[in-house]
């Protein structure tokens, strides 16, 4: 998912410096609170570079010649990722069997909702992760939109072939994204590139619309991440729709209700609340 114009981890990082410069206004508000946010030495304080490199690792970073990096299908990343699909298609195997089962049943004295799932795109259905390195995991609306108009991410590894079995067995499959509308066309034809063969019109694919926002949306163009994707799974609830699985790499995705399950996607290249 995109970050705002300032990136989510420049303003965190503002706000600790502005912390450090005033620490004595912050101990004012809650000393132990202080404590907590404020580092005492910098011993506290991870090494910037040896966190970079330890996120390498654990994608198993492959360089191509031209200096594209790449996530490797046996690093620790993907074996973790395969592991929280094979629960997840586990749980939807269940469900989608006794949903079937039901809707059969009342297909002629009522009409019952029809299953659904949600997924979030970037690094729940599409690794960033060449993007990131590409950009020194400093995020701008510029390169995000240059990269995304000129280049397709690679699916997060098995995410397209869970998503298109779910819709095969009888999901619905919606996309809630935080990239912004101007992004659809780069968004939809790297889902349709990378394998994910599931409708992809306007009414499954739904990213944020700051300038024209949805009537279903009460807080219009000042929609948290979690106001404007649970009060978007709400509104798909709405039409029908029961929503039984909810997958996101962050937990403003998955925060805010409408979803019967949640399914967190690691992701420690960088955090939106």
């Amino acid at each position: 998912m995109p970050r705002p114009a300032l990136s989510r981890r420049a303003r965190l990082g503002a706000a600790t410096v502005a912390a450090l410069v005033t620490g004595t206004a912050v101990f004012g508000i809650g000393q132990a609170t202080a404590e907590r946010s404020i580092p005492r030495t910098d011993k506290e304080i991870p090494n910037l570079t040896q966190v970079q490199d330890q996120i390498k690792a654990y994608y198993g970073d492959t360089v191509t010649a031209d200096g594209r990096h790449y996530a490797s299908p046996h690093s620790n990343y993907a074996r973790q990722v395969r592991g929280i699909e094979a629960r997840a298609r586990g749980y939807l195997a269940k469900v989608l069997a006794k949903s079937a089962d039901r809707s059969a049943e009342q297909a002629k004295s009522s009409k019952s909702a029809k299953p659904a799932i949600v997924l979030d795109m970037d690094d729940t259905t599409l690794l960033t992760y060449n993007y990131e390195l590409q950009v020194g995991f400093h995020f701008t609306p510029e390169s995000q939109d240059k990269y995304l108009e000129s280049t397709d991410m690679d699916p997060v590894f098995g995410m397209n072939r869970l998503v298109n079995w779910a819709h095969d067995h009888g999901a619905e499959v919606f996309f809630i994204t935080g990239r912004k509308e101007a992004q659809r066309e780069w968004s939809v034809r790297n889902l349709k590139n990378v394998g994910y063969g599931v409708p992809l019109d306007r009414t499954h694919v739904f990213l944020k619309n700051k300038e024209n926002p949805p009537p279903y949306l009460p807080c219009g163009t000042n929609c948290s991440t979690v106001e404007y994707k649970s009060g978007t799974r709400r509104h798909i609830e709405s039409l029908g729709y029961d929503i039984v699985a909810n997958f996101g790499d962050q937990y403003s995705d998955l925060q805010g209700g409408a979803g019967n399950r949640t399914f967190k996607l690691p992701n420690p290249m960088y955090y939106l609340p």
